[in-house]
């Protein structure tokens, strides 16, 4: 019986340093490549627009936009502070687009918040023990999925919004929620007139204690930032609470008051989110399921109910697999609000085309909504994998 002893060669110092620059010379020499045939291909473009007698500028969005949407926020000042405000044809085309920016954003934050508590409800009601509940979850999942999100909005604002009762009968919904086909009608928060600086500060620290809490790790720390939280409210409701709520009361035409979301709004929403949480729903339910079925075994051994195992075992691991599943679905829902352009929502494309067929700057246009889109998809890639590279760390140590 011979034993072999493998032999380990080190690789000199003088080499490594040699194949290191050339690993990196050979991804300079990719992008230098890329980025010359990037130019190039824009010289080219520029080009032949000029032989045409049409010029490449972005100067069109400083001119007055001289249209009007239905919905959407500008910046705007105030003195010295900067505010949001309303957008009329006065403003120009920069802000028209910023304010179909706005309206993209508000409806793809609300989706990606929204469709993942609907879509973990449902993928964990794909796995109850509950027959009618399991195939009522089954069933929405298969019909949502199998049907185009553009004929999904279509329905969702000429089948349900546009049929929901006139403001003058709107429905009234535990006091506070006004439906009707003029749109939906939310509590909102007010700024108190009689508020001041220590008001504002003492609400500030508390918010900042809040997020120091949910942050930093140790439960010392945590215990003092919770304490300091709870003083700074109580001060803070002693001083004069800065904020109050505003519920919106029903008129002849709409309502006054509250938060309101327009039909076009309401309809691209509640699209998006039911065929987000559909695919949602599957990615919980295929990592739940790629769990051991050991865990389930051992929590039933220690008396746990099925409902505390899933909460306080199978969840906190399951969201842990999913997160770069979900950055995914969530890059695609930002981009499925183009598609509100159907029903008349003035999101970032539908302005984009407004502002094109005035100004007829279709290739500056398409290059700015191609830009953002492309930021949007970035960043929010950048926040799912930095809460992934912290969720898993955490896990890992």
């Amino acid at each position: 019986m011979t034993t072999e002893i493998a032999e380990y060669h080190t690789i000199p110092s003088a080499r490594r340093r040699l194949l290191i620059a050339s690993k990196w010379l050979l991804q300079a020499a990719i992008v230098i490549v890329v980025a010359a045939l990037v130019i190039w291909l824009g010289l080219a473009v520029r080009e032949a627009l000029a032989r045409k007698g049409i010029h490449f500028s972005f100067g069109y969005l400083g001119n007055v936009a001289n249209f009007s949407l239905s919905e959407g926020l500008v910046p705007s000042r105030e003195g010295i502070w900067p505010v949001l405000e309303p957008f009329s044809p006065s403003h120009s085309n920069l802000q028209a687009l910023f304010a179909g920016l706005w309206n993209s954003l508000k409806v793809a934050l609300s989706a990606i918040v929204l469709c993942t508590i609907f879509g973990t409800l449902v993928g964990i009601g794909r796995l109850s023990t509950n027959w009618l509940v399991r195939n009522l979850c089954f069933g929405l999942v298969e019909a949502v999925r199998n049907t185009p999100l553009l004929i999904q909005i279509v329905f969702w604002y000429f089948a349900v919004v546009l049929r929901f009762p006139p403001a003058s009968a709107a429905s009234n919904w535990f006091g506070s929620l006004l439906v009707s086909r003029s749109g939906v009608y939310l509590p909102g928060l007010v700024i108190s007139e009689s508020a001041g600086f220590a008001s504002w500060g003492l609400l500030a620290i508390a918010a900042a204690s809040a997020v120091a809490c949910l942050v930093l790790r140790g439960p010392r720390r945590r215990l003092i930032l919770l304490a300091v939280t709870t003083a700074a409210l109580i001060a803070t409701a002693l001083v004069g609470f800065p904020l109050g709520f505003d519920l919106p009361v029903a008129t002849r035409f709409g309502a006054r008051g509250g938060f309101a979301l327009s039909p076009e709004m309401t309809a691209l929403l509640l699209a998006i989110v039911v065929n987000s949480s559909a695919y949602v729903a599957e990615i919980v339910r295929g990592a739940i399921e790629a769990l051991p079925k050991g865990q389930w075994e051992a929590s039933a051994s220690l008396g746990l109910s099925r409902s505390h195992t899933l909460r306080d075992i199978i969840l906190p691991q399951v969201f842990r697999i999913v997160l770069p599943s979900l950055a995914n679905r969530y890059i695609s829902l930002t981009k499925d609000t183009s598609l509100g352009i159907a029903i008349g929502f003035p999101d970032l494309f539908n302005v984009y085309g407004t502002v094109s067929n005035q100004t007829g700057r279709n290739l500056e246009g398409v290059v700015i909504v191609m830009l953002t889109y492309l930021a949007l998809s970035w960043i929010i890639s950048a926040c799912v994998n930095a809460l992934n590279a912290r969720v898993n760390g955490r896990g890992a140590r």
